[in-house]
Order: C-alpha cells, then structure tokens, then sequence
C-alpha cells in the first residue's frame, strides 16, 4: 500500500510541535525518539484501519453475492440486478483505491497442529513412511505422516479483485435475458473461485526463539547462581531440541540449522565458565529472523 500525502504532513507537525532544543542533548534526542514513535502509531493505525475497511468491503461484496443467488431463487431478477451492482461497485471501489492489491481478504483462520512425539519418535515414523512408500503402501504411510507437523496455519480467505469483479459484470447480461439457472451457476462459480493462501508459521522455531530470549535474560547476568546457570544451560538444551525438532519435520532445509547449532554450543561453552555472551545471542535473534522469512 503506498504512502499517503497525510502521513508526510503529519510527520513534519509532529517533529516541529514542542519547545526547541539542542540537537544533540539527551532531551532532545529522547523528545524526537518519544515523537517519532507517536507518529509511527499513528501510521499503524491509520493502516489497520484502511485494512479493517478493505475486509468489510470485501466481506460485503461476497455477501451481496450470496443475496443475488438468494433473489434469482425467488424470481426477483431486480433484486439480483440491484445486489450485483452493489457488489460491483464495492470491488471497483478498493481497486481504484488500492489499485496493487491483487487479493481482498476475507476471512483468517487459525489452525493448530501440534505434535507431541520427540525427535527420535519422529524420525522413527519418517523411517516407517519410507517402508510403506517402498512396499506400495501409499495410504498407509500418507496416514502416518499427516500428523508429523507442529505448526500454526494461518488461513487466509481473498477475493481475486483481477477476476472476480469481471465475472460478475458477465453475469449481469444473463440475468436481464432471462437466462436464471445460468445466471445462478456463473455466480456459484465466481464465489468457488475465492483464493485460499496458507501461511504456516512452525511451532517448534518459535518455542525455540522463546526459550533462547529467556536464556539471554539469563546470561546477561555474569554473577549467576547455580540455580541460574542450571536454568540457562536447560534452556539452551530447550532450544536446540525444538531446532532439531524443526529439521527433523522439514521446516527449513539441513544446512539452514547448521549455524545455529554452532552458536548455540558456543554460547554453552562460554556460558558455563561465566560469560555473557551478548553478540552471539544477537547473532543467534538475527538467525531465526532470515529463517522464519524464509519459511
């Protein structure tokens, strides 16, 4: 979504309101920083709320739809006519707005499959999916590895703003021709032809993310007690598990977990003799960043 002409006007009132101050003084740096995040939320909202309007008209737009099949059901082709072109004028609307936008949501759904088994279990089931594939056994092995996934999907309804708007146009001639039934199934068919995109996001990456934060809290502090080291070291262990965990389902190619296994040792190398270990544990943030932009 391109940038609005508001947004710049915005900016320059905001970091001009205030009384002056040296450039370079700590109030003045912190002033700027605290105005330039008030903006920044204002942009975020300002977003959210042009995205919230997108989804109602697009919501809108499928449920005219539906109402136009309901009308064409009763022999109302006026009413079918007159919830058309509502449709048609909402689709037209977000496309001469937001004319690269190629999908309107929907809807977004949230599914979760998590698995319970450990690495070596999994492994065991690969290797047994492996013996049913070679022995011919398809529906046997697909059985077994539908439920080797830990992860979130989330679901992603759109309407094809590149196609569905000219469906319904076509359809419009139909209705005023009396030709119902045909009518009826073209719009059955513009609504079957709403875009499902999937995003999954790996559960054993972000425990493993979560635990690692935790275990920096940890290794920040050089003068740890015993009880804290034992937690930090377990917490590391944690996070390399739900990595292995992560490669051994496929989330990510073998070489990508490589790196982190070695950052991870190096941190519980320096870690038990008391260090810190600060850049690493950035480096490590740095690394699940590119590896959840890749998945």
């Amino acid at each position: 979504m391109k940038n609005k002409p508001w947004i710049a006007l915005c900016l320059t009132s905001v970091l001009l309101a205030g009384p002056l101050m040296a450039a370079d003084s700590p109030e003045a740096k912190n002033g700027a920083q605290s105005k330039e995040e008030a903006v920044q939320q204002q942009v975020d909202d300002r977003a959210t709320h042009e995205r919230e309007k997108i989804i109602q008209e697009a919501i809108s737009a499928v449920s005219r739809t539906n109402n136009a099949i309901r009308a064409l059901d009763k022999g109302d082709k006026d009413q079918a006519l007159e919830e058309l072109a509502i449709v048609i004028g909402k689709l037209e609307l977000i496309t001469s707005a937001y004319p690269e936008l190629a999908l309107a949501p929907l809807d977004v759904q949230l599914i979760t499959h998590d698995l319970a088994g450990s690495v070596e279990e999994v492994k065991k089931a690969i290797a047994k999916a492996r013996d049913l594939l070679d022995d011919g056994r398809v529906q046997d092995a697909r059985l077994l590895l539908r439920d080797l996934a830990s992860e979130v999907v989330i679901r992603t309804v759109n309407v094809p703003l590149a196609t569905y708007p000219d469906a319904i146009k076509a359809i419009v001639p139909l209705i005023k021709d009396g030709k119902v039934q045909e009518a009826k199934a073209a719009l059955v068919t513009a609504l079957s032809t709403l875009v499902v995109v999937d995003h999954v996001v790996p559960l054993p990456v972000l425990r493993a993310e979560a635990a690692l934060a935790d275990a920096k809290v940890l290794a920040n502090n050089a003068d740890r007690k015993p009880e804290e080291a034992k937690k930090l070291a377990e917490l590391l262990s944690l996070t390399r598990a739900q990595l292995q965990l992560a490669e051994v389902l496929g989330y990510g190619e073998k070489d990508a977990f490589k790196p982190f296994y070695e950052d991870i040792a190096a941190i519980r190398k320096a870690t038990g003799s008391g260090g810190t270990e600060q850049d690493l544990f950035d480096s490590l943030k740095e690394r699940f960043k590119a590896l959840k932009e890749k998945l």
